[in-house]
This record gives structure tokens, sequence and C-alpha cells, in this order.
């Protein structure tokens, strides 16, 4: 995958994170989590149950167990996932736009045409 392919998806991640937090959908946020998750899996490598474990990502501490959510805990339990993995997209954007970290299964970009005397441009 390409850096500039990485940024861009993670930003659209990122988009969709504050808007299910505007307008929260539990559909939605599984949807949304999925993708997340196989892009920074592309990105950085399967994460084993420890470190899900340690980064408690859609793991709130007040979540409903063992009976269906009613309408308002689904709305902050949808509110407060999204918050979380949207600071953990935040988090790999800033890794690979800001800090340039390279990242599993990076490909380089388009150098662009030969310029003139065979060396390509950027």
């Amino acid at each position: 995958m390409k850096r500039s392919e990485l940024i861009r998806q993670t930003r659209r991640l990122i988009d969709e994170g504050e808007r299910l937090q505007l307008s929260p959908n539990l559909g939605a946020l599984r949807l949304w989590i999925q993708l997340s998750d196989d892009l920074l899996s592309t990105a950085w490598g399967r994460m084993d149950r420890y470190h899900l474990a340690w980064l408690m990502v859609g793991r709130p501490d007040d979540a409903v167990r063992g009976r269906r959510m009613t309408p308002a805990e689904e709305v902050d339990y949808v509110r407060t996932v999204a918050e979380q993995k949207t600071a953990a997209l935040r988090m790999s954007l800033r890794a690979i736009e800001d800090q340039h970290m390279p990242f599993v299964g990076e490909s380089p970009e388009d150098e662009g045409p030969p310029a003139p005397g065979g060396e390509r441009g950027g």
C-alpha cells in the first residue's frame, strides 16, 4: 500500500468516526470498526489479544452486558467506541504522515515521469 493511499483511507475513517459520534448508529459502527481494523492491520500488522486488551478499544468500562442496551445506552456506547477508535486512527495518521514511520506492506509512491537526462522527477 502506498503511503498516500494509507493517509487518504485513514483520514476517511477518521471523518466517519467523527460522524458516528455526532449521529450514532450501531450497525454503521460495526462496519466502521471492521474497516478500520482491516486498515490498521494492513498498515501495522495484526494485534494479538494482549495488545488489544492493553488498548481497550471498543471495551468501555460501563458497557452493558447480559441484556439488550436501551436506545440511550446504545447511543452512549457508539459514541464512546467511535471516540476511542478515532483516537487510535489519529495516532496512526500522525505516525504515517508527521513522523514518516515505515509500515508493513509499504510500497513506493510513483516517482513521476523521467526528467530530461534520465532521472526520475518527484
